[in-house]
């Protein structure tokens, strides 16, 4: 963990350890206000980065503790048994005093239907890539929570900044994985487009359904039970992806009980055919000839007297002549729901505040070490129904052979009885 004034500013070009996740979310002390007569809590772990931080460190035991980084700006108000729990988390957290302000603080009130209403009750700091350490650049998954505007400008933003590093093994760093959270003030019909326009540039948006529904200008809710709709969630990811039919992004819609629903385009790619050739001998390998193309694709249109056995005969064979059929990789895209870990269970949902942050995390990280789109909502369900079982965060402990536990239960044992439950191999 490092604690300091400002972020780090050296001039290293090469991180200094490896990073899996990093959190642009904002750390929270939050004040709970329930219905009487549960009494209200306060001095809680709060805020996006708090969560999705958690959902990352869940699946990573020290010493893979440090390969999640987040930011706290610690006011002069900070409780010390926060920053102690903080600490034991042995994560890679960037702590910076701020004796001149206050930490950022929140108040959370919930009525009788569970909705959550939320305002901040000091100023609140946001945080950018220029908040980033050498370290944090070089993270291989970045989880965003902002508008679609401030979403395209931090991707740029990281991007640029990235550019100068290099991995712990010297080689350029490889492409991260971005995970936009959109912020639910701006979900509405006039950000549709904006949204749109950042799609292109990252490689998850997840809203919770609510938030989805937002954007196309719907409840999101079954108008006869009042309960989320599965099929207006469905829907609306159909309408979305739609929209972009040539972009990769993926859609995690995280919607409370219902679990996740993950949607994703389908595609074609022609694999690419190696040389035969041996390295150190080019100057004797002869170079196939470009075939020539079917005068119909030379001209940009069909023609009366087109062959049309020998147009369809180019678009199916390779520059050496061979039918290219089997060289075709088809990906069929995703549609599925994956329910949440305590769907059979309401009694142990104690509080829901955070749970699709943690979520995230969960997610974030398993792409990052390369885990598929549905084993990775997997992880984020697993990490949830840890983060809703209590106020505030799960308990960090061992057991009797000295193995890491949340809430008195492994981590990785909960998630192979998840796997089990989905029929994953």
């Amino acid at each position: 963990m490092d604690t300091q004034h400002e972020p780090k500013n050296e001039s290293p070009s090469e991180a200094s350890h490896d990073i899996d996740f990093v959190t642009l979310g904002m750390f929270i002390i939050d004040e709970i206000e329930y219905l009487p007569p549960t009494p209200p809590v306060k001095d809680i772990l709060g805020g996006a980065g708090t969560y999705s931080a958690l959902g990352a460190r869940l699946f990573s035991p020290p010493p893979l503790s440090s390969s999640v980084g987040w930011i706290i700006d610690k006011g002069s108000d900070f409780p010390a048994e926060l920053e102690e729990l903080i600490c034991a988390w042995e994560t890679s957290v960037l702590i910076r005093p701020t004796p001149d302000r206050l930490t950022t603080r929140g108040w959370n009130g919930y009525d009788e239907h569970q909705h959550r209403a939320f305002r901040y009750t000091t100023p609140k700091r946001r945080l950018t890539a220029e908040d980033l350490t050498p370290a944090l650049l070089a993270s291989r998954s970045f989880h965003l929570i902002c508008s679609p505007t401030r979403c395209r400008e931090l991707v740029i933003e990281i991007r640029t900044r990235r550019s100068g590093l290099s991995g712990s093994d010297g080689a350029n760093l490889p492409k991260p994985i971005f995970i936009w959270e959109p912020v639910p003030d701006l979900c509405t019909p006039d950000e549709l487009l904006n949204c749109t326009n950042t799609l292109p540039l990252i490689d998850i948006i997840s809203p919770n359904h609510s938030e989805l529904a937002g954007f196309m200008g719907d409840s999101g809710l079954d108008p006869t039970t009042g309960e989320i709709s599965t099929k207006a969630v469905e829907r609306a990811c159909e309408q979305l992806l739609g929209s972009m039919p040539l972009q990769s992004f993926a859609i995690v819609v995280r919607a409370a009980e219902k679990g996740c629903y993950l949607a994703r385009n389908g595609g074609r790619k022609r694999k690419v055919r190696g040389s035969t050739g041996t390295t150190g001998t080019t100057s004797n390998r002869q170079e196939p000839q470009q075939r020539k193309k079917p005068s119909a694709l030379l001209h940009g249109g069909l023609q009366p007297d087109t062959d049309m056995e020998a147009l369809f005969a180019g678009l199916l064979q390779d520059p050496e002549g061979t039918i290219a059929r089997e060289e075709i990789e088809v990906d069929p895209g995703v549609e599925r729901w994956i329910p949440a870990y305590h769907a059979d269970d309401a009694s142990k949902v104690v509080d829901p505040t955070g749970g699709g942050n943690t979520f995230l995390g969960g997610l974030a990280v398993a792409l990052a070490r390369g885990k598929s789109l549905e084993e990775a909502a997997a992880w984020g369900c697993v990490a949830a129904s840890f983060a809703i079982e209590q106020v505030g965060t799960p308990v960090l402990g061992k057991n009797w052979d000295g193995r890491e536990t949340w809430n008195g239960i492994c981590v990785d044992e909960r998630f192979e009885e998840f796997k089990t439950r989905l029929a994953f191999s």
